[in-house]
């Protein structure tokens, strides 16, 4: 019996709707499989910010920290809660974990899953090939554009403040001017580069399939990008088994869309990964359907990519495919971390899950066409792992 402990932090509106079906999902592994958790849920985020004057609990931080083996989000934002600075409020739950707990990987899987349809001018129909889109990208978490707002909100967790970057002026400019530093480090570039390169060992190794690390910056002009591209150079000639790419961004948004089944795995620095990804997404049936992982030495977070819509909260509406999908990542996580074949094992079974679901004509939610509900979704999928895990475990 394999027992995790794991942190739930439902946040946000639409994201409190969702982790109640990753919880279900959790609970049918939990009964059908070797797979234990020690669950402690905190609430958190702009919602409970309105209500407390907190982003969540005093000590939630170190909870997270010393007390958790991965931690499960929904998603944060609220209209309305703002800090006196003006952050989001709910900003040290995400961003806190995220630099405070040196998150610096953030894994964004984009696949395809047969049945998916893709919105276009209002209508849903078949677009992208679901045997030609499967790709990582693998985006730094902890650097970049988001730096100063991520070192805020790392501090504010632990109760400590920052220092300010000063700078008085810039030439060539008058009146008001706001700006935000882009620090790119090179042992920051190195360590998700090479974490890059990993994951493509591990998919080539599973799949069969030889992989490509595609390196996506903007090192024409910037130089923060050209040090993130002269580690990539540097780190690639160690992986003589794995073909490496260049691209800029501004191609490679159009070659994402036009070309998918060219990449395999993507690395990019903060800002330039956060926006392709979200992009990326509409290849697999748009946000609903994107998870992904925040992944450090030491810690792991797991959260959908997409936010809380407010204006679908407590409707029963949205995706939860893309919060159960972040289980299945957790699963997959756990198992490679620990060592634990039955953990890979019930990831496997929960994307097969998730795949026969779609592929099969399952309920689907109002983003990919259909009329379910957020939890006619993932009680369905739920019935599915129940079929599928006595078939490799003897039930409890």
């Amino acid at each position: 019996m394999s027992e995790y402990r794991l942190t739930v932090l439902p946040g946000d509106g639409t994201g409190r709707e969702v982790i109640a079906e990753a919880r279900r999902i959790i609970e049918v592994f939990e009964e059908h499989s070797p797979l234990s958790f020690d669950i402690t849920e905190i609430p958190c985020g702009g919602q409970y910010f309105l209500e407390t004057g907190e982003e969540w609990p005093e000590g939630s931080f170190e909870h997270c920290r010393d007390n958790s083996d991965a931690i499960l989000l929904g998603a944060i934002g609220w209209p309305g809660a703002r800090l006196s600075n003006g952050d989001l409020a709910g900003g040290q739950v995400i961003l806190g974990l995220r630099s405070g707990l040196d998150l610096f990987a953030n894994i964004r899987p984009v696949k395809l899953y047969d049945g998916v349809q893709h919105k276009v001018h209002g209508v849903h129909t078949n677009v992208w090939d679901p045997d030609l889109v499967d790709m990582v990208f693998v985006r730094e978490n902890t650097e970049g554009l988001y730096h100063s707002l991520l070192r805020r909100s790392a501090q504010r967790a632990v109760g400590a403040k920052d220092d300010p970057i000063m700078i008085d002026g810039f030439p060539g400019l008058e009146g008001e001017v706001s700006w935000d530093p882009r620090p790119i480090s090179r042992a920051g570039s190195e360590r998700v580069i090479r974490f890059a390169f990993e994951i493509a060992k591990r998919r080539q190794s599973r799949m069969g399939i030889p992989q490509k690390v595609t390196c996506v910056d903007k090192s024409n002009v910037l130089r923060g990008c050209r040090l993130f591209r002269k580690v990539f150079n540097e780190v690639s000639e160690q992986y003589e088994d794995i073909e490496s790419n260049e691209a800029y961004i501004d191609a490679f948004t159009m070659w994402l869309v036009r070309d998918p089944e060219d990449l395999d795995v993507i690395v990019l620095p903060n800002m330039f990964g956060d926006i392709a990804t979200d992009l990326a997404s509409v290849l697999q049936g748009g946000m609903g359907m994107a998870a992904s992982a925040n992944i450090g030495d030491e810690h792991m977070l797991f959260e959908p990519v997409h936010g809380s819509s407010p204006k679908y909260a407590g409707l029963n509406k949205v995706n939860p495919i893309a919060a159960i999908s972040s289980v299945h990542l957790m699963f997959d996580s756990l198992g490679a971390r620990h060592g634990d074949a039955d953990a890979i094992m019930c990831a496997d079974i929960l994307e097969k899950a998730i795949a026969n679901h779609l592929a099969d004509g399952g309920a689907v939610t109002y983003d990919l066409g259909g009329t379910a509900s957020t939890s006619e979704v993932g009680q369905a999928i739920a019935e599915r792992c129940a079929v599928l895990l006595p078939e490799k475990f003897a039930s409890a």
